[in-house]
């Protein structure tokens, strides 16, 4: 099995370069409005942001930030497959501005504008990060009623474009099967609430990029690609970043597009691309070896056995599941990688 990935350095708001209904899933996380380290790239991109920064509007800016995201999740639509999924990290923001400190919904807003695009909300997501310790808050100490809850979540918006993904041809029928997930994994990724995914650490050290970066951990992309794709689909990411949606979808065996403006971010995408060969075996022994285990906990009756790997699975879906890693990565021109795979036997 080969799969391709491009990485395009470009502004995501104009995908004329993908062609409509062409992308079977979306993963990404934008800049956050109203988050300070981001005033920067969105005042570039519409003056009047700067403008409204400058005067305090915070409604203004607030409303003005987010338009610039509607034209990306705009071209989103327009790429996604019928039955594509999109799925948004996002956090809301705290901010005090005119002397006057509150949230700013970015997930709300961001949830209404893709519902009047024509997509359809699924269940989506809490995100635990847990990264303030227990002992920091915001306002006024022990006093009522100035002090304020900490934010410890984002939300992982799940849309989809239109009517459920059909799978009609036979070869697509057989990648579904092979692309199955065991049911105790099931048990814990359709969770609306992940509390076991850890923050990625976002400090740069870059002298031409900004001082942090927005990028989720590679568990988390992985997780939803494994969830809302199946082998050798097409993975979209407007917002790339670290690469993390293309390591994701590499280790996955799907194909992918990454769409980034900063091209600063080149050298730090293609070494840890140049890493990652490793980790796609050692991802999917972990997987392998941690179903053993519940199999041999597992103190109900099995009835069904793995057609490739001929251990015990709990459910029918799960018998033709095929695990694939990394045997080489071939850069074939300067922005696009071709993968090769085998299929992951050893289980150690």
């Amino acid at each position: 099995m080969n799969t391709t990935h491009k990485i395009l350095y470009q502004d995501s708001r104009d995908m004329g370069s993908i062609s409509p209904n062409s992308v079977d899933l979306m993963i990404t996380s934008p800049p956050y409005p109203m988050i300070e380290m981001w005033d920067g790239i969105f005042s570039q991109q519409n003056p009047d942001i700067k403008e409204a920064l400058k005067n305090k509007n915070e409604d203004i800016v607030f409303e003005l930030m987010h338009k610039e995201l509607d034209k990306v999740w705009s071209e989103v639509y327009r790429v996604l497959k019928v039955g594509g999924i999109a799925c948004i990290n996002i956090g809301d923001a705290t901010r005090t501005l005119n002397e006057t400190f509150q949230i700013y919904p970015n997930h709300a807003r961001i949830l209404n504008y893709c519902l009047n695009l024509g997509f359809h909300a699924l269940p989506s997501i809490l995100w635990v990060k847990e990264t303030n310790s227990p002992n920091k808050f915001m306002g006024s100490g022990m006093l009522p009623v100035g002090a304020y809850v900490t934010l410890e979540h984002e939300h992982i918006l799940i849309l989809r474009k239109n009517d459920k993904r059909n799978f009609e041809a036979k070869e697509e029928k057989i990648r579904r099967l092979q692309s199955a997930f065991f049911w105790e994994e099931r048990n814990i990724w359709f969770s609306d609430k992940w509390r076991d995914i850890k923050g990625a650490l976002q400090k740069l050290n870059h002298e031409k990029l900004r001082e942090r970066s927005g990028a989720y951990p590679l568990e988390l992309v992985y997780r939803l690609i494994n969830m809302f794709s199946i082998y050798r689909d097409i993975i979209l990411d407007p917002f790339l970043g670290t690469g993390t949606t293309t390591l994701g979808a590499m280790i996955s065996g799907r194909n992918s597009i990454g769409i980034e403006i900063d091209n600063n971010f080149d050298n730090i995408i293609k070494k840890r691309i140049n890493e990652i060969t490793p980790f796609s075996k050692e991802r999917n022994l972990e997987r392998l070896n941690a179903h053993l285990e519940f199999i041999k906990n597992h103190n109900k009756e099995i009835k069904y056995k793995s057609s490739h790997y001929k251990f015990d699975v709990k459910t029918r879906q799960e018998k033709e599941m095929k695990f694939y890693h990394i045997t080489n990565i071939h850069q074939v021109e300067n922005n696009i990688f071709e993968t090769r795979y085998e299929e992951t036997n050893l289980i150690t």
